[in-house]
């Protein structure tokens, strides 16, 4: 067990690998991916996504993985050890995953209870229309589920850097990859044929997929899939939110930072395109592509009606798509929760016993109120990107939209213009490392990445 004074480390850089990846690799790629991927003419967004990881996401990921190694500390107290009067960035690093949590677990709780339905047999049930609102606008069933998904989590963060991140990491990776990549190749053997005669296989729903579409493309269009394309990685790779620089400040001076980076973007990326190739040709097969939505439409309304569908290895099926979604929520929430332990451990010398309980206790209050902002506490309030939402929409408009891209354009221009690119690339060269794509990641930090943040951070507030 941690305790104040002493501070652990990764003991490899596979473990800080596979705990970075770990993060990353969340809902956002699961549910909000592929329905971008087919919004945005297929190959097209998949192509702007990939130059986009290479270029703006790898500069962001550099740039918090150093901070965090370079500083040892947690967000809250990392940005003022690289310039005092820059430490405001790192409240902020901090409040998104407080903000976060919360929700976060009350989605893990849903995905628990979905699991749970197809393992006792009950997952045609989940296909009903309504199901999905009823189940989430009920009172207990959500709070408890919530709890249980919590509760996991908080024992994994309890347990500490080695024994409970690192060590879990190492166990439910390899098994997400491998779930990912058997229900994608397991989509591009179905076909279907409609009430109406048509036939779809998984095959066409690929190459939707896959091949550019560039029909009715205009200047406007092109530029809405950009944004969505960096907004999507943006949220996928867990940067400002604290993540990285936590987990970096556990990496090991002798670990080839560049190497790992670039491991992480690799496993990020695959995943994501592996997330599609998983839902487009499936949904494709049986629901056409009006069956495609974002978020929770498309992971418990949607995929339940493609899985009914499948027939008899719908259940077997819909059992290991949601133990994957459990696997890349458990390690995506741990992440998340790390942030903000790591941070009260750095900035007020509790021991991870005493930090771990007070998160799990704010997250439980919290995440009490999510519950019931489906039920005794309903409301409607209409978001300034013209959206309307709830207590749980609010939270992730505020911390997704407003939080992060601010704390990544601040994190840019410090780096970039007031401490200096030197400050991460002396970081990421110690030990004789080279810094490949040091000349992309200087531009990156001074223009470009800062450019298309605001651009960002803009959207959000509804102007374009």
């Amino acid at each position: 067990m941690e305790t104040q004074g002493k501070r652990s480390n990764f003991t490899g850089s596979v473990g800080f690998v596979l705990a970075a990846a770990g993060s990353a690799v969340g809902l956002g790629n699961i549910w909000r991916f592929p329905y971008l991927a087919a919004k945005g003419g297929g190959g097209l967004f998949i192509c702007l996504y990939i130059i986009l990881a290479l270029t703006f996401g790898f500069t962001l990921l550099t740039t918090e993985i150093a901070i965090g190694r370079k500083t040892a500390q947690g967000p809250l107290t990392a940005y003022g050890k690289i310039h005092k009067n820059w430490r405001f960035i790192g409240f902020f690093a901090w409040l998104v995953p407080i903000i976060i949590l919360p929700y976060y677990c009350t989605i893990g709780g849903w995905v628990l209870k979905y699991f749970a339905e197809f393992v006792i047999g009950n997952g045609t049930d989940t296909a009903a229309d309504g199901y999905f609102t009823g189940y989430i606008t009920s009172q207990w069933a959500p709070i408890i589920w919530m709890f249980i998904f919590l509760a996991a989590v908080a024992f994994v963060v309890y347990n500490g850097v080695n024994k409970g991140i690192e060590n879990y990491s190492k166990v439910l990776m390899p098994i997400l990859f491998v779930l990912v990549i058997g229900i994608g190749f397991f989509s591009l053997t179905l076909t279907h044929t409609d009430a109406e005669g048509v036939t779809r296989t998984g095959l066409q729903g690929l190459r939707i997929y896959l091949i550019p579409d560039f029909t009715g493309l205009t200047v406007k269009k092109f530029f809405m899939i950009l944004m969505d394309a960096m907004g999507q990685l943006f949220f996928s790779i867990s940067v400002a939110m604290g993540i990285m620089v936590a987990y970096g400040s556990y990496a090991k001076k002798d670990t080839n930072l560049m190497k790992s980076i670039n491991q992480i973007e690799f496993f990020d990326t695959l995943v994501a395109l592996l997330a599609g190739l998983m839902i487009i040709p499936a949904v494709f097969t049986f629901m056409g592509l009006e069956g495609m939505s974002a978020g929770p439409g498309l992971m418990f309304v949607s995929l339940p009606k493609v899985f009914q569908a499948m027939g008899g290895a719908g259940r077997f099926i819909g059992i290991l798509f949601f133990l994957m979604v459990i696997f890349a929520a458990v390690t995506s929430a741990v992440s998340v929760m790390e942030a903000i332990v790591s941070s009260i451990m750095d900035k007020f010398k509790f021991s991870r016993r005493k930090s771990t309980t007070i998160v799990t206790i704010y997250s439980l209050v919290f995440g009490l109120l999510v519950c019931l902002g489906y039920n005794k506490i309903y409301f409607e309030f209409e978001l300034p990107n013209g959206t309307v939402g709830q207590v749980l929409d609010i939270m992730d408009y505020l911390s997704n939209n407003i939080f992060m891209p601010l704390v990544a354009l601040c994190t840019c221009i410090l780096i970039g213009w007031v401490a200096g690119p030197k400050t991460v690339i002396d970081e990421v060269t110690i030990g004789g490392y080279k810094f490949g794509r040091k000349g992309l990641y200087i531009a990156m930090i001074k223009f470009v990445a800062p450019i298309l943040l605001f651009v960002l951070l803009v959207q959000s507030f509804g102007v374009f």
